[in-house]
């Protein structure tokens, strides 16, 4: 018997549909519609940013008015002492520059830098000299002062550490009651010859004749404020007196001008110190004295308008012959110099701050020659 193989099933094809691949050429644009387009979209980016010259107006203004303020702040009202406080600070304004300076650069602003200018040139112009040291060295005779601070913790201290200081001439500013002795027992040793008249005392190597007391109307603090400083120290706060030198007689004042305040109501209360800068003014406009030294604490710098009538008759020796700003009060961070050595008819060949003592202010000091 024969076997029959089956024939094999017929094969069935299956057709896929594939989607034709669309040409390139049909959906992605050429090169120049893609740049063009590009191009289109940063130049409406460009329009909208703004450029290095329109940029940053809030700093350039206030450069501006920085700048305005340093050299107009003579025109500064002084209702409430606006203006003396901001004279007292003015060297301080020159920190602003850096700051709006680094504000500029990060905004890419050209016209705030250019505006900067301004302050600049008017801080160089005002302070520039300071910058540099001015001093000689040497000098005929040696001055200090310093207001030793009616809370001083350390009398005798201070009083061994102004003595060693090699000063000619020593003024002392704000010498409380009971602290008045120590000074006098300490400095003996070193000064031979001292006159004290109230709060203030001028101690030298050299003679000293015809000592009296200089008016300088202190009174009582602004009404509804605490018993002030002024009130508990007394009111015969400056001296004049004569110093005989090799090379003729030496008129010096020593004088501690009243209290500056910040009063809540009041805002910053310098009447006190105004008063008392004008008797002083006037008085040293009186003296026909051909040399004239005026050591102290004048609660003032002399920048401040209030002391005008004192700066127009003597000269700081901290401007002619210093070495920087020469701050010295607070003694534990610096900010003013309201402690001044000034003369009129001699020459200053240095002036320099001395280290702290127990006091809230710092020691200067100056060397003058004939």
């Amino acid at each position: 018997m024969t076997r029959t193989t089956p024939p094999p099933p017929p094969r069935t094809s299956v057709q896929v549909d594939t989607p034709e691949r669309p040409q390139e050429d049909a959906v992605r644009p050429d090169a120049g519609t893609a740049t063009w387009r590009a191009g289109i979209r940063r130049a409406l980016r460009g329009g909208l940013r703004p450029g290095p010259w329109k940029r940053g107006p809030v700093l350039a203004a206030l450069a501006l008015l920085l700048g305005l303020v340093m050299l107009l702040h003579a025109g500064i009202t002084d209702r409430g002492g606006l203006g003396s406080l901001v004279e007292t600070f003015l060297p301080w304004l020159g920190l602003f520059v850096p700051l709006l300076l680094a504000g500029a650069l990060w905004r890419r602003s050209a016209a705030a830098v250019v505006a900067l200018l301004l302050p600049t040139t008017v801080w160089l112009s005002l302070f520039g000299g300071l910058l540099t040291d001015k001093s000689h060295g040497g000098g005929d005779l040696t001055l200090v002062s310093h207001n030793v601070g009616a809370d001083n913790p350390d009398p005798a201290g201070t009083a061994r550490d102004l003595a060693a200081s090699g000063a000619d001439v020593l003024a002392l500013e704000e010498l409380a009651e009971h602290a008045k002795g120590t000074y006098e027992k300490e400095l003996a040793r070193t000064y031979r010859y001292h006159a004290v008249l109230g709060t203030v005392g001028l101690w030298s190597r050299l003679p000293l004749s015809d000592t009296r007391p200089v008016d300088i109307r202190q009174d009582a603090g602004p009404l509804g404020a605490t018993k002030s400083m002024d009130e508990k120290m007394g009111y015969q706060r400056a001296l004049r007196t004569t110093v005989a030198t090799d090379h003729g007689p030496l008129t010096v004042y020593v004088a501690h001008l009243g209290s500056v305040r910040v009063m809540p109501r009041g805002g910053f209360w310098t009447e006190s110190r105004d008063r008392g800068a004008q008797a002083l003014g006037e008085a040293l406009a009186a003296d026909r004295s051909e040399r004239v030294v005026l050591l102290g604490d004048l609660n003032g710098t002399t920048d401040d308008r209030a002391l005008d009538s004192i700066t127009s008759r003597l000269r700081s020796v901290q401007e002619t012959a210093g070495d920087g700003f020469g701050f010295t009060w607070p003694a534990s961070f610096p900010v003013a110099r309201i402690d001044q050595i000034m003369v009129r008819g001699v020459a200053a060949e240095s002036s320099w701050v001395l280290a702290a003592t127990g006091s809230d202010h710092l020691p200067v000091a100056a060397g003058i020659s004939w």
